[in-house]
């Protein structure tokens, strides 16, 4: 009887030590599933973050790619402006210092000579030159009769007159030239005033 007991006891003991292990499984497994469970939802909050942060970055790194390449385009445009304007007006210091030249055969075909082949020859000369200068950009700035302009004419003179009208260029001292669009010398004019 005794060993009966005892064997009652150990059975009881080994289902109580079965149970006990039993939950104690079942509360380490409840323990784990709890907190692989929070650490996932930490881990995906942290990863949630990074990308958010990822593509903030992403962003801002767009938007100075694409303003850097506005810039750049800006420049390129800029430079190849530059460029065209030195390369259209290269040519104007030259043509500024040969319109005195010009100038000078203009006065020297009025100038009255015996010889008529010497005085075709300058003209010929003069308008040879006048017509290449042309060529290059050269525009003369029409003055006599024209209303005063200040833009393109320059007044040494003022004459009080009754039949012109106010502001109107009379005579036309030193002609006046634009080289593509732009003033390279204002014509020294003789204008009418009213009295």
């Amino acid at each position: 009887m005794r060993h009966a007991r005892f064997r009652s006891r150990l059975r009881r003991f080994a289902n109580l030590k079965k149970v006990a292990d039993d939950n104690q499984e079942q509360n380490i497994s409840g323990v784990e599933e709890s907190l692989p469970a929070v650490s996932l939802e930490a881990h995906v909050a942290a990863l949630s973050a990074d990308r958010d942060q990822l593509t903030a970055e992403k962003a801002e790194l767009k938007d100075r790619l694409l303003r850097a390449l506005a810039d750049f385009d800006n420049f390129k445009r800029r430079a190849e402006r530059d460029r065209s304007d030195y390369v259209q007006f290269a040519a104007m210091d030259m043509v500024r210092d040969l319109v005195p030249v010009l100038e000078d055969f203009r006065r020297a075909m009025k100038v009255e000579t015996a010889d008529k082949e010497y005085a075709k020859g300058i003209e010929l000369i003069y308008q040879r030159l006048l017509e290449t200068l042309k060529k290059a950009g050269l525009e003369p700035i029409e003055a006599a009769g024209k209303p005063f302009d200040p833009n393109l004419h320059q007044a040494v003179d003022r004459v009080t007159s009754e039949e012109f009208d106010d502001q109107t260029v009379l005579e036309e001292y030193q002609s006046g030239y634009n080289f593509k669009g732009k003033l390279l010398r204002p014509a020294m004019v003789k204008v009418a005033v009213k009295p």
